[in-house]
């Protein structure tokens, strides 16, 4: 199919890209959250339409099947989150938190960010999609301080400086695979072309593309907020609003780590090529045992999940890295769950802050006796990041462990140490929130809990029934990731 205007493809950039240019002339609120939650549907919607396009390449994008499932999952949490933002971001205005001006900004700089996301899923040149994954880092960090304040600006500025160390870090090791490549298949595009580099990986400098290698785990690795480099992660979390936050954990979080799993894609091809999976694996593991320890340290809500963050992506990290069609099939479920619970959980602590007027733990206490709808909404979002049964993570997570325990046990017990210890922390804390003594405000919340509820009912419905095409569709991406 050619790239005509009706592609997809197209369409999955070109309406977020032109609503960012249309959001950035017109006033009002009400007008600009609606178009905003108009675009991020009808980019929803040209995304599922990938599924039955015709899978094609060209010098610049890239349709297969391994990333019209990120696509897809991407715009339909854009396009929940954009309808929680409607009312969440409402309430700042109401309130004086933010002004007219910066919300016009606001919905401008989140259709940039959709753009930027899906043009890295897309793209098939590994420099656009480092540019890509750069604006969605850029856009993202105006987000992060829109509320002015010197905490939210300084939370900015410390995403800015950790994010540029590691996007600088990618820029060199993508750099490095483009001299790698020039050897074989010559100067120019051709040797920045994801699938040239695939079909020819198996004659590259295997030295070169190690190195590479390195460079793209510390730099990508950053943005998906892996331990050590996880610094930028719970600040941006805790001063930034709300959907910014359950937009970098449910997506953009994702997308460093798709770039991740294109390169280690490429390596596979290579026999003197370095053992990436056992990297991945490390850096997951030691991500997930420490995010573990220290969500016991939080006192800040949207912080404690942001550790959350860290630990499941180290989980899905570690996954990946284990390969094989049984790990690999356990971490696009438990990237989906996670995706879709913890965007969940981020709704509803948006609704508590603005309840509530705080994001200490301590201040939010009995919320299933002063607001049972979401306090009970907010604790069943904790079941299921926590990983019990029979919601969709605990299945995620036992896959993760068995295909482990096959292969070396001795990772599974540690596996298994950090899910039970951040469990533990997670119960801890929730316990007071849901059931404690009821203290702050009782005004009722005129948000919708739609968004949040959706999200919770699709996960527990994975945990129970997984649709045959769906399986299948997760098995057979499973086997083209290796």
């Amino acid at each position: 199919m050619s790239f005509a205007w009706f592609n997809p493809i197209v369409a999955i950039l070109a309406i977020p890209a032109g609503a960012a240019i249309l959001l950035t002339l017109l006033p009002g609120y009400r007008l600009t959250s609606r178009l905003n939650v108009l675009a991020s549907f009808l980019t929803f919607v040209s995304a599922l339409a990938l599924f039955v396009t015709e899978r094609h390449s060209s010098q610049f994008f890239l349709i297969d099947d391994v990333n019209i499932g990120f696509v897809t999952l991407t715009t339909f949490v854009a396009f929940t989150t954009s309808v929680f933002s409607a009312s969440y971001i409402g309430h700042e205005l109401e309130t004086g938190r933010l002004t007219p001006t910066y919300l016009r900004f606001y919905h401008a700089m989140y259709q940039a960010l959709m753009f930027a996301m899906n043009l890295a899923l897309v793209a098939n040149n590994i420099g656009l999609m480092w540019v890509a994954i750069e604006m969605a880092t850029l856009t993202t960090v105006l987000m992060v301080g829109i509320y002015r304040t010197p905490a939210a600006l300084e939370a900015a500025w410390k995403y800015f400086i950790l994010g540029s160390v590691g996007i600088a870090l990618a820029l060199f090791g993508t750099i490095l695979v483009y001299v790698a490549a020039r050897a074989t298949v010559g100067e120019g595009l051709d040797a920045m072309q994801w699938t040239t580099l695939v079909a020819h990986a198996s004659s590259f400098d295997s030295a070169l593309l190690n190195v590479a290698f390195v460079f793209l785990l510390l730099g990508y690795g950053t943005k998906v907020g892996l331990a050590p480099l996880h610094a930028w992660l719970p600040d941006a979390h805790a001063e930034g609003p709300t959907p910014i936050s359950a937009v970098l954990s449910g997506l953009l979080l994702n997308v460093a780590l798709y770039a991740l799993l294109r390169f280690k894609l490429m390596l596979a091809t290579n026999t003197g090529a370095i053992a990436t999976g056992s990297l991945m694996v490390a850096m997951g593991l030691l991500s997930l045992i420490f995010a573990s320890f220290m969500l016991y340290r939080r006192r800040d809500i949207k912080r404690l999940f942001a550790y959350s963050s860290i630990e499941h992506m180290g989980i899905i990290t570690f996954a990946f890295g284990m390969g094989g069609p049984l790990a690999n099939f356990a971490a696009l479920l438990h990237m989906t769950m996670h995706s879709l619970t913890k965007s969940a959980i981020f709704f509803g602590i948006g609704h508590v802050a603005q309840i509530k007027g705080t994001q200490k733990i301590a201040d939010i206490r009995g919320l299933t006796e002063t607001h049972p709808i979401l306090g009970w909404g907010l604790l069943l979002g904790v079941v299921a990041i926590a990983g019990l049964p029979p919601l969709g993570i605990f299945m995620s997570e036992f896959l993760v462990v068995t295909s482990t325990f096959a292969r070396e046990p001795a990772l599974a017990v540690l596996l298994v140490f950090g899910i039970l210890l951040a469990l533990g922390a997670l119960f801890l804390r929730a316990n007071g929130v849901a059931f404690g003594e009821p203290c702050g405000s009782r005004a009722p919340s005129g948000a919708s809990y739609t968004p949040m509820y959706a999200h919770l009912a699709l996960v527990a419905m994975a945990g129970i029934y997984l649709p045959p095409p769906i399986v299948a569709w997760f098995q057979h991406v499973a086997r083209l990731l290796g």
